[in-house]
Formats: C-alpha cells, structure tokens, sequence
C-alpha cells in the first residue's frame, strides 16, 4: 500500500486558483488524495511513493498559478490515510491563522472576453470573476479565503453558477467570487437626490455613460470604494468637480478604455506598460507625446506635464470603458483630505453636493481602497502610493520575531504594519491623520486586523513625535492592550525601510543612509528632514545633515514655500523676498525670525525655497505642489551643461543658505528657470555622491518623500554607475511615509538598542 504525504504550500496562495489547480493536476497525474485551505496556506494530502510525492511537489511549484507567490513548502510522510479519489475538501483551521492576505486583482483576459461576447451568459454582467480575477482583500470577513468568509456570502448561486464552481473541468471551478446576472451583485443608477433613474438593467452602462459625455459628475462604486468620474474633455465639468471636492490643482487621475489608446497618447516604455497591465492595474505617471486631442490636459494637471493613467480594474470599469471609448477623470470617491468612501450611506450622505448621479452596487466592501499609483525613473520603479492590487501584504523576507508587533507608522501618508504571525503584512495607504474620518478609518481598519487574526499586540512601534495622531493612538491601544510601548525615529525608520526591502542588515559592508523629507521629529528636538545616516553592524548612526534654518509658523511653513524660502535667505539678502509678503506679514515673519528657536534641515523645505526664488509657486494647495512643479519645470530644460551650485565649497553639513544664495546669483544673471531647477536636482545628486565618497561608501540607500522625484532618482543612477556606487531604493513600498510603519517594525527588529 502506498504511504500518505503531507504537502504544504506557503505564501498567497489561497483565492488565486491554488487548490483547483492541484486538483486537476492530481487527476491528471491519477494521484488519490485531498487539498484544502488551512491556516498555514495549502494543506496537500496524497497517496504514493516518496519519490512521485516530491515529483508532484515540484511539479505543483512550477507550474502553479500566476497569481500565486509561494513562499516555502514542505513536505512529510504522516499517518497512513486511505482515499478513493483525489477531492477539494472543507478548510482546516486548526491553529492560529498564518497566511498572507491576498490582496485584489484586476480583471483577467478571459473574462473581459465574456461580457463582451453577446452569445455568452456573463454578455455584460459588471461583477464578472473568476480563480484569477477580482476582489479578494477589499472583500474578506475571516480566514481561511472561503466564500463564507467574505461578502460575496450574502449572495446564494444559481443553478448555472453552482454548477460551474463544482465542475473540475470549469474555469470557474471552487472560484469563491463566482456569480451572474441571475443570482449575483446588483446595480443600480440613482441622481443626486436618490430618485432611481429609469432604465433597464441590461442598459445602465450605456445611460452612465451618456450621462458622464453629457458633462455630468457620476459617483460610481468600484469593488474598491466609489469613484468620481467625468468627462476628461469638458474643461466646466472638470473645474467643476475641483470646486466641489475642495482640490483647487491637486492632479486628477485618468481610466482610458485600452492600451492602444494610451499608446496613441503617450510615452510609454516597457515597465511602463507591464504595471498598466499587472493585475494590481495601478495609476501609472506618464509622459503625454504632445499635446492630446480632446484632453483637458491644463486642467486636469495644473502646471504639470505629466499624467496618471490607468486602465479598468474591474468588469463594471471595462464595461463602462467600452460604451465611452474616451478617456475620463476618476478620482477617489471622498472629499478632499478624507478616505474613500465604500458604503451607499455614506457616499450619499457626502457626495451629493458633488455628484450628479450615483451608479451603486449591493456587494458589501470591508476593506475600502484607494488605486494604487507609480511611477518610473527609466526602468527604476517609484511605488507613490500602494494600496489596491498591492497591499496588505509585504512578500519580501520575513520580518516576524518572537513578539507580535504593530507599528503604527507616521501622520502624513499613514499606514500600519502588523506581524501577528510570521507574515508581515503592511495595510494599504490611508491619509493625512488630521483628518478625523482619516484617523478612524485607521482605527477601524486595525480592530479588524485584530479580529482577523485573533492577535493582540505585544508590542506597539511609535513614531517619536509625541504629537503625531498615530503616536497619540498607540500609546492609548499600548495601554489597553498592556503591550510595550518602543518609539522610533522617523527618519532611522525610513532608512530602516530600504534595509529592510533589500535584506542589507546582515551586511558586511557599511552603508550611507540619505533620508530627505519634509518633516521629521529630530533626536535634538529639531525638525529633521535632510539627513546621512551610517549604518554598520546593526547600528545606525546620524552622520550628517543640511544646514539647519528657522522653521517658521508651525505646520504654515510646509503650505507656504515662500516662508522656506524667507527663512533660508541669508540674513543680509531676506530683503529680496519682501515683495511675496504684504507689509503685515513681513512685519510678523520677520519677527518671528529673530526670536525663533526651531530649526530644520529639510530637503523638503529646500525645494519649497527653491520653487518660490524661482516663482514657481508661494502658496501650495495641496503638499508636495512646489515640489512637483519644480520637478516639472527642470524637465523642461533642454541639453546638458547642468551648474553644481555648491561646486568648489567644502563641506560636511550641507550649506543650504549658500546653495539658495547661488541659485539666486544665477537667476540674476539670467540663467533660464528651467536650466536653475534643472541644475538644483543635479547639484542634490552630486551631493549625495559626495558625501558617500568622503566616507568611503559603496551602498547607499535612500528613502523619504524627496526621493519620489523621478529626475532626482535617475541622475542619481546615472552618477552612481560611474561612481560605481551601489544605490538602493524603495520599491515595493512607497519612499514617503507610508514606509514609516514598516520602517519601524524592522529597526525594532535588527538595530541594536
């Protein structure tokens, strides 16, 4: 009789088509036995000899499913079990869940060629799915990934469906999110006031359609949360929509019905369209080719010459894309400042002085998204913001330990970062925590956690600012939960990120640590933000830092650019800012100035100085504007022949005064703005490149918000290669504050205290 062999298979591995997969290739291979869900991942039962066990093991691991990312395997022999058959049976859960959560997938080929083929039965259904495709995070309840355990649940298949799930040959077969137009998600369209619009169902996406090319605004939901949508062609509608999301510039993202039509449009390189087409079917910032016919491109981007595009995540997105055939506007579906909105009462309760119309669904979403956005430095990926299709989890290497931990990651940009087992999972971006509804969507998203894996924490990770909203929250859980409450530098975090993505803690080799930000609570009670970090044998040290420079009115300072740019003026040239300042206001700044105690050494505050000496901007609308413009107006210069600005100078500490004085004499000799901006970025990198090579570094690894500029990145890569410096960044996070949590979580785990 032949042995029992226990196979089980780690990682994400469960809602991605796993156990029919070894299903079918246990029949094939005419092996008897069991697979199901467990809390480990997959748990394998077959009947055979050792040798044809681990031929079926390796056969499983190469050529398991796309979606599926395995992390570790095993097999045993164990006790002698007879089976019939080889059969999919009810989940395990017999110990503390320890799995990855899967997160969301974007519509796969196969099925957006079923809703539009008019002789098959899903021929339109916005809710189409399958083992590959759909809502998988954005919809879970409990563990193991079941039907039962998500909202799905609440919808009982048909006939036709249930057929499909039980048939082994079915591509449908045990697809937990299965459902048609008979028994599934039900859609319907309503105006502002909630009056149903009239229309058979079978029409809906041809009247939402019409209504957004009639100039106007819909609030459609997505499997993710609602989404604004209009007209990218109608100039009214789109300022229209700036006025009532209270987003005056901040740029609007784009849905494009094909690849072919963004190709038509812009610059697109290989990676480019690969994360179009990934499953996690991000905003991607791209390159317009010249100016687009049709597009509002002014007023969808102020002042920037770049672009977010995506293409449908969803069924009910690719249906709707196909009646349009014209790109859209589709921002999140919240008011400026607050979270995306996922639930009928809410979206109506505060969207409907925005919106026109509401396309709503009746599937339930637990975990409301935002879409994921990145962009590009050549072939160097810059994650902006991961949520959708990207999170929760972390697959690189484990960063579990024998406590369970929750960091709780930083203000602006916040996420948390959760180890209840040894899977790392790192929640999706969530917002500004002065936002009140901000702040208890990050609440309400870790109970869930809790409640998920039935894990208390024993240990909660705190930024060091005292007043940072996440830091106020976890020393109140640390309480409840009596747990150890370590709090840990903001920028030894960020650092702590790219050591943490790469695996460079056991590194032999000493490495440079560049953190540029815009804020930062400083060991020295300062505001830090333009930071050299050592890290060697598990230490991390504060090498160096810019020139510190007042930090004027608080929180003020980061909106205003022309206040960075009053308080790094040398002292005897301030006067060269009086006409940004009404005569009250000069007299106040100027005040402040003599008394003032607070310093910084941002690199984020830098910039803002910069774009306001180069008249870019004085008052930013929304953070990281001064920035974006600057970054904007520097790809405008052409050729080459770019100044150091610090050329010549000696120095340690950056000298930020003397680098803004230079930049000043230049623009009065009549340098172009664009060729100063150009040459600004430039003399950052050879900055960086200094100070590795007076410290005898080969690696450096950088992290902070600054480092999402795309030109910055790629003149550090082209300097570093001939440096033949090692440059290390964030890339499965993002490099602003959403990798604090992380961050946190692995300085607590390898810096020596």
């Amino acid at each position: 009789m032949p042995q029992t062999f226990q196979l089980i298979i780690s990682g994400q591995v469960q809602g991605v088509g796993f156990r029919p997969f070894v299903y079918q290739l246990a029949r094939k291979l005419d092996l008897k036995g069991s697979v199901c869900n467990n809390e480990n991942g997959v748990l394998i039962l077959i009947n055979a000899s050792r040798e044809r066990a681990v031929e079926f093991l390796n056969a499983v691991l190469e050529k398991a499913p796309e979606a599926s990312i395995v992390q570790s395997h095993s097999i045993l022999e164990t006790d002698q079990l007879q089976f019939d058959d080889f059969q999919i049976t009810t989940s395990k859960t017999l110990h503390q869940i320890d799995i990855p959560l899967t997160p969301d997938f974007a519509i796969c080929e196969s099925c957006k060629t079923e809703i539009r083929d008019t002789s098959d039965s899903r021929f339109g259904y916005p809710f189409t799915t399958c083992t590959n495709c759909g809502p998988r995070y954005a919809i879970t309840t409990k563990f193991p990934f079941e039907r039962e355990h998500t909202t799905v649940a609440s919808f009982q298949m048909c006939a036709s469906c249930q057929e499909e799930y039980s048939n082994p040959a079915d591509r449908r077969f045990h697809s937990q999110t299965n459902s048609c137009a008979e028994c599934g998600i039900r859609l319907w369209l309503t105006s502002a006031s909630g009056e149903p619009v009239s229309v058979v169902r079978s029409e809906l996406l041809k009247k939402t359609s019409g209504l957004i090319s009639d100039g106007n605004i819909i609030a459609i939901k997505n499997t993710n949360g609602y989404l604004l949508c209009c007209d990218a062609g109608n100039k009214a509608v789109i300022e229209r929509l700036r006025g009532k999301k209270q987003r005056p510039a901040k740029p609007f993202a784009l849905l494009y019905p094909s690849l072919e039509r963004v190709k038509n449009n812009f610059e697109l390189n290989s990676a480019e369209e690969q994360a179009l087409l990934s499953p996690v079917a991000p905003i991607v910032i791209l390159n317009p080719k010249d100016e687009i016919k049709g597009l509002e491109q002014e007023s969808i981007a102020p002042g920037l010459g770049q672009l977010g595009v995506m293409l449908p995540s969803s069924a009910l997105l690719t249906l709707l894309m196909d009646e349009l055939q014209a790109p859209i506007i589709a921002t999140s579906g919240n008011m400026h400042g607050s979270p995306i909105i996922s639930s009928e009462k809410e979206a109506v309760g505060k969207l409907s002085e925005v919106a026109d119309y509401f396309l709503h669904h009746n599937l339930e979403i637990s975990f409301p998204q935002d879409d994921s956005v990145i962009r590009f430095a050549g072939e160097q990926q810059i994650m902006l913001r991961r949520s959708r299709g990207s999170a929760p989890n972390y697959m690189g290497r484990s960063y579990s330990g024998k406590k369970k931990v929750l960091a709780m990651g930083a203000h602006l940009k916040s996420s948390f970062a959760f180890v209840p087992n040894s899977h790392t999972y790192v929640s999706p971006y969530f917002g500004n925590l002065d936002s009140y509804d901000v702040s208890e969507r990050l609440k309400k998203n870790i109970h869930q956690f809790i409640q998920l894996f039935q894990t208390l924490p024993e240990v909660v990770l705190i930024d060091s600012h005292p007043q940072y909203q996440s830091s106020v929250l976890g020393r109140e859980l640390s309480k409840v939960w009596n747990a150890e409450l370590i709090p840990v530098q903001h920028h030894k975090a960020h650092f702590a990120s790219v050591l943490g993505e790469h695996g460079l803690f056991d590194s032999k080799e000493k490495i440079l640590g560049v953190v540029w930000d815009g804020t930062g609570f400083g060991e020295d009670a300062a505001i830090w933000g333009g930071e050299f970090f050592s890290y060697d044998n598990y230490e991390m040290k504060r090498l160096d830092h810019f020139e510190y420079v007042d930090w004027l009115a608080a929180d003020k300072m980061a909106k205003e650019p022309r206040l960075s740019l009053l308080a790094m003026l040398p002292e005897e040239e301030r006067g060269l800012a009086r006409g940004k300042f009404s005569e009250t206001e000069w007299k106040v700044y100027t005040k402040m100035l003599e008394g003032n105690k607070l310093k910084t050494s941002s690199v984020g505050r830098l910039f803002d100085a910069v774009a306001s000496l180069l008249d870019t901007v004085d008052i930013a609308s929304y953070e990281g504007q001064a920035a974006m413009l600057l970054e904007n107006r520097a790809g405008d210069c052409k050729g080459d022949g770019c100044i150091d600005f610090l050329e010549g100078v000696a120095y340690e500490t950056i000298p930020s005064k003397k680098l803004i004085k230079n930049i000043w004499k230049a623009k009065e000799a009549g340098v172009s703005k664009a060729h100063i901006a150009h040459s600004f970025i430039h003399t950052l990198a050879l900055a960086v490149l200094k100070m590795a090579k007076q410290g005898g570094y080969s690696i450096i690894a950088c992290s902070g918000g600054v480092f999402q500029n795309a030109l910055l990145v790629e003149k550090l890569v082209k300097l570093a290669e001939k440096a033949k410096a090692d440059l290390k960044f964030n890339r499965i996070l993002s490099s602003n504050d959403e990798n604090v949590s992380f961050g946190q979580l692995a300085y607590y785990q390898h810096i020596k205290k």
